[in-house]
């Protein structure tokens, strides 16, 4: 479950390293489509066990067994544990009795994303004459922008932090009154390591690398470069070549360095003693006394220094399989179908920032268990449940059911974006999904089952009532349909939606979500509830009708950020300037003003937008009931509208 998707939050999810041992032997184009080779399935497969026709406790245990099988490896999206587990889900739904839905009659529907990026062939960083090593002198950040960088002079900035007032804490500009246009900042890594814990986080969201590249970009600094200095108590000076799944670069130059390097620039006498690890003590107890008598120190221009770069980074794509299989319910396809899904991916072994992993369980397996093998193997297991009943005479109504296995979607809900967006028809169609039913994290029911998505549609909350009274399992009903998973991309297509949780844990993203810390056997109460709630969609007279909501209930956003101006980014894309809208929120605050799906947005409240990041920190300081601008593109011409933010509260 991807828990920090929100709307125009855009809250810097979880963003995820893709550097995947994706060997090409494992992917087969052709005249065919896409199919997996048989040689994943013959030397690399995971056996499928024999299973009853019934949602049991025994079958969804061979289920995510099968799943988490070590051989999967995580399920890391367009990794070849994702393969296999794909193989074997494509062989449960054929041993279900289901019939292939891919668009080109098998099971596996591809879809293709960027999945990283890499260093290319001209990569150079120089201080006057001399070439700087890459690799052990500096390195580009991922969001770097690639190309060529002119010699220019330097500044010095301290950590580079510009934040407001806060309470008792005096505004901070490290900045002053230099002019750093056309020039290169250089800037420490993180906080001080001395600031105390309620000071660190009040002041954590203005450190980021992200953040403070944007600051230098907005300063007009040709590019930052970050130093980790010896009190900043980093593992590897160099911060890694780590890529931000669906975020864009930016318009600088953005480099780390060694300290070795900065000390040569901030103190270029080998007789100095003012070394890198004193200044950074002058800065740390210089921001610690911020506010009180003693000012921060001076910003250290140097002139005399002159630093030219050539940046090239490559960007990488990737293939991610979603899986699925049609339930087909009468003598010929149905117009109206529901579908009935979860996402099979996870994290890999946690080479990203999406894993919460502790030191000590570094590079292990995330077998991702509860997220999501759980949901994964109840739709397995609904498939079969609902296959059996419909082969034995029992009547399941006359819109066929459409069961899906998800990728991508702890990249930012790639696979199932990419199907809706080829599958459902917005403005509505004579065929089409009519209904969603999503399961995320299933499999540790304690004290009642949360439903997501009831307010994505008036016949949901009747339903649920008399459904869940039959239910030995207590049902907690949430209004909220922009929920972090797979539901969202069907409800801001205008499919009406319902969601299964069970509640998060502190094995979310880690090694320890294992088979062994779940509660299977209500899970199996839970599929038996959505089987009859399925089962009633499909035998109702009409489809459920679609309720557009203008903003999410208080509970789903970070604490403090109130402003909801009701825009949707569309995460899946990497290769634009700005953020694109995959949708806006009926009668919310952006389609009011006259914001809709496709617009890309490129500057808000002032300021420059390039990305996801930008956004969000515009957002931030927006205040509800004020009008800001908001600039943005379509169809290649720009415009400029006001918007009013209301508020989430």
């Amino acid at each position: 479950m991807h828990h920090t998707y929100s709307r125009d939050q855009a809250q810097l999810r979880t963003t995820i390293s893709l550097s995947f041992f994706l060997f090409m032997m494992l992917v087969n184009v052709g005249c065919g489509g896409f199919r997996l080779p048989s040689s994943t399935a013959e030397s690399v497969s995971v056996d499928l066990l024999p299973t009853t026709p019934e949602i049991s406790e025994r079958d969804l245990t061979q289920h995510v067994a099968a799943l988490t099988d070590p051989r999967t490896n995580g399920r890391r999206s367009g990794s070849p544990g994702e393969r296999v587990a794909a193989d074997y889900l494509s062989r449960a739904f054929s041993a279900a009795g289901l019939a292939p839905a891919s668009e080109r009659g098998d099971w596996f529907d591809a879809f293709e994303f960027t999945s990283g990026v890499s260093l290319g062939r001209e990569n150079r960083l120089t201080l006057g004459e001399e070439e700087l090593t890459l690799g052990s002198d500096w390195r580009p950040l991922a969001f770097s922008r690639s190309g060529s960088f002119a010699a220019a002079s330097a500044v010095f900035v301290g950590y580079g932090l510009v934040t407001p007032a806060d309470g008792e804490r005096a505004a901070i500009d490290e900045y002053g009154d230099v002019d750093v246009q056309d020039r290169w900042v250089i800037v420490l890594r993180d906080l001080p390591q001395i600031f105390d814990d309620d000071t660190r986080r009040s002041l954590r969201r203005y450190a980021g690398l992200r953040f403070k590249a944007m600051i230098a970009r907005d300063r007009g600094a040709r590019g930052v470069l970050f130093v980790s200095g010896p009190r900043g108590r980093f593992k590897d000076e160099l911060a890694p070549l780590r890529f931000d799944a669906s975020l864009a670069g930016t318009s600088i130059a953005a480099i780390s360095i060694s300290n070795d390097f900065a000390q040569r620039l901030l103190s270029p006498s080998s007789q100095s003693e003012r070394t890198l690890d004193t200044i950074q003590g002058e800065v740390d107890e210089a921001l610690r006394h911020s506010g009180d008598a003693e000012p921060l120190v001076t910003p250290v221009e140097l002139d005399q220094v002159s630093i030219e770069a050539h940046v090239e980074l490559l960007t990488k794509r990737a293939e991610g399989i979603n899986v699925l299989g049609r339930l087909q319910v009468g003598p010929s396809p149905s117009a109206e179908w529901i579908v009935i899904g979860a996402h099979y991916d996870h994290l890999g072994r946690g080479e990203s920032s999406g894993s919460l992993a502790d030191a000590e369980e570094a590079n292990e397996i995330h077998s991702g268990a509860d997220d999501n093998a759980s949901g994964t193997a109840l739709v397995v297991e609904l498939a079969e449940a609902m296959a059996a009943r419909h082969q034995a005479g029992v009547d399941l109504g006359k819109r066929d059911f459409l069961f899906a296995a998800w990728s991508g979607e702890e990249l930012g809900l790639l696979g199932s974006d990419a199907w809706v967006a080829k599958n459902v028809n917005p403005h509505g169609g004579p065929e089409g999904p009519v209904a969603y039913l999503n399961f995320d994290m299933v499999g540790r029911l304690r004290d009642s089952l949360v439903i997501q998505g009831v307010g994505s549609s008036p016949a949901w909350a009747t339903l649920l009532e008399e459904l869940a009274a039959e239910s030995s399992i207590t049902v907690q009903p949430q209004n909220d349909s922009y929920v972090p998973t797979d539901a969202t991309s069907f409800y801001k297509a205008g499919v009406p939606i319902l969601s299964a949780f069970t509640g998060a844990h502190s094995e979310y993203h880690t090694p320890r979500d294992t088979l062994e810390t779940l509660n299977l056997a209500d899970t199996e109460k839970i599929g038996e509830l959505f089987l009859r709630i399925a089962e009633s969609i499909g035998r109702a007279e009409t489809s459920p009708p679609y309720l557009a909501q203008a903003a999410p209930a208080a509970g789903n956003t970070r604490g403090g950020f109130r402003v909801f101006l009701g825009t949707i980014p569309d995460y899946a894309r990497t290769d634009v300037v700005g953020v694109l809208l995959s949708g806006v929120a009926a009668a919310g605050p952006a389609e009011t003003a006259g914001l809709k799906r496709g617009d890309l947005i490129i500057g808000a409240a002032g300021k420059k937008i390039e990305n996801l990041y930008d956004y969000t920190y515009a957002l931030e300081a927006m205040r509800v009931g004020e009008p800001t601008q908001i600039r943005f593109e379509r169809d290649g011409k720009q415009f400029e509208i006001e918007v009013v933010p209301s508020s989430r509260d």
